[in-house]
């Protein structure tokens, strides 16, 4: 959150590993990033070489200077900045196409957490609630995932935030499988005040700035970045544009955490959802076969616009075929697979 003396600022590289820094009003990005140990690419530090290029994904800016032989007016519409120019007036994300290994710096992303909570949501899906120690507000951008240490193991499982980015208390969304390591212990062993590790945020899937009609589309458990993301949309006043989420899962009661879809759709205009059953019960009285299934082309080709795409492989790669099967070209897709042991596909 920025406050009077400073913005925000989150990095994500190509490798899924993202930085937060603080920075100050008339300070750039560059020399921000520098400032707290995090050596950006760079060269010329005059807006012409284009060494430290990158994109804003959301947050309002300016660029000091650009020469017109680095960044076309394309470029600078489509939100191509260079950080050694750029200056702040909001809190921000940015993304740059390299590896975070490329700038002499550790992030440091590993925190003890505690439970606090543990709530069956559905018959195959667990809640947990995690104070971070110290009190410390974790930094991740809605949509991204921690990895969460197995306890007493090597092992760790990814699990995308519910919750809206920087409070010091965070909630993971557990697919219980039969016999699984973390599904083990939640249903076996998990008590409150159990202590724990993670390791976040991980991953280039969070949300940007709705500018255009958005569609989410969730599979199973993959509904958890949607709450992430709902929950800071949220804390804005209004919606730029309609967002619809259509929420994907075999039965009735697969359906985790609907009051909160429910509540968002009572209290924020422009944002419907719908529940999508591949085995719907009888008497359902709602959508039923596959997310696929009720896309709206006809209306998706009047305008441009955006979607989200959180669940199983196939359910990613059948939605973007269909998008490409209809001739469907003015729309950014960004999707978050994952597998059944809860690592990012």
């Amino acid at each position: 959150m920025s406050d009077a003396a400073h913005f925000r600022a989150a990095l994500s590289f190509a490798d899924g590993v993202t930085g937060f820094i603080d920075v100050a009003p008339e300070e750039t990005l560059l020399d921000a990033a520098v400032r707290q140990g995090l050596q950006l690419p760079s060269d010329c530090r005059e807006g012409v070489c284009g060494t430290c290029q990158g994109q804003c994904e959301s947050g309002s800016y300016t660029l000091a200077y650009v020469d017109d032989e680095t960044l076309s007016p394309a470029e600078l519409t489509a939100g191509r900045v260079l950080s050694c120019q750029t200056l702040l007036h909001s809190d921000a994300a940015f993304s740059f196409d390299f590896a975070s290994t490329l700038c002499a710096s550790a992030l440091e992303r590993t925190h003890a957490v505690r439970v606090t909570a543990m709530e069956r949501v559905s018959p195959g899906a667990a809640l947990i609630r995690l104070a971070v120690a110290g009190g410390q507000a974790l930094d991740f951008l809605p949509g991204q995932y921690a990895r969460l240490r197995v306890p007493h193991t090597g092992e760790t499982r990814a699990y995308s935030f519910v919750n809206a980015p920087g409070a010091d208390t965070v909630e993971l969304l557990v697919r219980l499988l039969p016999d699984g390591a973390m599904s083990d212990y939640v249903r076996e062993r998990c008590t409150v005040g159990d202590e724990l590790t993670l390791s976040a945020p991980h991953g280039s899937f969070y949300l940007r700035d709705i500018v255009r009609p958005t569609i989410f589309a969730a599979g199973g458990t993959g509904i958890s970045a949607f709450l992430a993301m709902l929950a800071r949309m949220a804390r804005a006043d209004s919606l730029p544009a309609p967002v619809h989420l259509f929420y994907g899962v075999n039965e009735s009661d697969d359906l985790c955490l609907r009051e909160r879809l429910d509540g968002y759709a009572r209290t924020m205009p422009g944002f419907t959802w719908t529940p999508v059953l591949a085995r719907p019960d009888a008497g359902w009285p709602g959508a039923s076969g596959l997310v696929t299934d009720h896309l709206d082309i006809d209306t998706l080709r009047g305008a441009p616009f955006d979607i989200y795409v959180c669940g199983p492989p196939g359910m990613v790669d059948a939605l973007r075929e269909r998008l490409d099967a209809a001739g469907l070209e003015h729309y950014r897709f960004f999707h978050e697979k994952f597998l059944p042991s809860g690592l990012p596909a």
